[in-house]
């Protein structure tokens, strides 16, 4: 069986001969550029140029060779913009704060301030693939140099601070911004990508589409800007939501077009959930968003019904998990066994017949960053015989890796996850 056939049969609920293994295979289950690198040194694999397309969390490519040492049986399809808006259409040279050189985005050219933090600005003359403009401003100019994103001195990724519609608190200031489309160019480019991937590999395809409205307005505003809004402006956030929707599925559209019949899965990434708790109440997400993730996934159902729906929510969402199966989500990452109510027997007990868990391997909060190689061996043993068992279930760690992970725990949780043959 092939590393395709086993990750459709097992989205599709039919019997496979192992478990699946996902080693960097979609936007949210990626490996720090520092640790991936000591994975192939412990590999003996001979060390080419890292090259690292998701800037953000500083997740590297993976080498086709580390791929099939690992098991791993799916390839991610990265978009143009893999984040913050910045095209990747070349590399520079560059290396990483532990000496390891590296290939990062040619635009990508963050410098330190006074506190040895590093910042990165919005460049000029770049197209920005996320971030809205007001009408009648150059994209390329607007807020160039105003900084987008910050990594705090002594760590290894990168969060976001710019926030475009900070302010914004009417349909009629919101209607007055342009956001940025799926152009030509980076069409062009997830084409030749997916068919490359597709011809050239026996692996699945997953597509990071994203198609995240309810993120994209945190993003927009600010977190406490937009869940106060959705609280108080009613108007209003159906008047975003519904203009952001109908602009994701005008991309949603032209994307699978063009990539629908290299791909296997499409990825979704709509975090829902805290560590504690959701982050707004399952009454508030019926009324006021799941309408519209229900009509990107009545698209891909409806016109595209080979590509499976990977939904991306972290945190404790145990309690959407029903509107995630009747909206016909095929597997939902990363499943945060360590957040509130999200215990693997419960998961697998309750939904483990409706929905296929993608993740929850390993806590790369806890035991993958801080526990021995012999914890890590013990957790993935534990996890797998919970929740591989009748199948319906694809192995990987929660969430992207760190750069505090060791390697060798890495190494340790996919070699187990390797080893372990399940019965279905």
């Amino acid at each position: 069986m092939t590393s395709r056939e086993r990750i459709v049969n097992t989205l599709q609920r039919k019997p496979a001969d192992r478990t699946p293994i996902d080693f960097g295979g979609t936007g949210t289950t990626g490996i720090h550029a520092e640790v991936y690198n000591g994975i192939r040194k412990l590999l003996g694999i001979e060390p080419a140029v890292l090259r690292i397309p998701e800037f953000m969390s500083q997740l590297a490519y993976i080498d086709p060779e580390v791929l099939d040492s690992i098991g791993g049986d799916v390839v991610a399809l990265w978009r143009l913009s893999p984040c913050m808006g910045l095209p990747v259409t070349g590399y520079r040279e560059s290396i990483l704060s532990d000496g390891t050189p590296c290939l990062l985005p040619e635009f990508f050219l963050p410098v330190s301030n006074e506190k040895g933090d590093l910042l990165y600005f919005k460049p000029r003359n770049c197209k920005d693939y996320v971030h809205p403009y007001p009408r009648g401003t150059d994209p390329e100019e607007y807020n160039a140099n105003k900084p987008i994103a910050i990594c705090p001195k002594g760590y290894k990724s990168f969060c976001r601070v710019y926030h475009p519609l900070t302010g914004v608190e009417t349909t009629e200031e919101l209607a007055g911004f342009i956001f940025p489309d799926m152009d030509e160019a980076e069409l062009t480019f997830l084409e030749s990508e997916a068919k490359r991937l597709y011809e050239t590999t026996d692996k699945a395809v997953c597509g990071i589409f994203n198609g995240n409205p309810f993120e994209l307005g945190q993003l927009y505003w600010g977190h406490e800007d937009f869940f106060t809004l959705l609280l108080t402006e009613s108007e209003l956030m159906e008047f975003y939501f519904d203009l952001r929707t109908e602009l994701l599925m005008l991309d949603l559209k032209k994307y699978l077009e063009r990539v629908g019949k290299y791909i296997q899965v499409i990825q979704f990434t709509e975090d829902l959930g805290s560590q504690t708790s959701l982050l707004i109440s399952p009454d508030l997400y019926r009324k006021a968003v799941k309408p519209y993730h229900r009509r990107m996934f009545d698209f891909v159902k409806n016109e595209y019904p080979h590509v499976k729906i990977l939904l991306h929510s972290c945190g404790a969402v145990f309690d959407l998990i029903p509107d995630f199966i009747e909206m016909g989500v095929d597997a939902l990452n990363p499943v945060q066994t360590t957040a509130v109510g999200m215990d693997p027997e419960r998961l697998k007990s309750t939904y483990g017949r409706d929905i296929v868990f993608w993740g929850g391997g390993i806590d790369t909060q806890g035991t993958l960053s801080a526990g021995t190689r012999e914890d890590n061996k013990a957790y993935v043993s534990k996890s797998m015989s919970v929740l591989a068992p009748g199948g319906g279930y694809i192995f990987s760690q929660v969430h992207n890796v760190e750069g505090n992970v060791p390697a060798e725990n890495l190494l340790e949780a996919f070699r187990t996850a390797q080893n372990i043959q399940n019965n279905y």
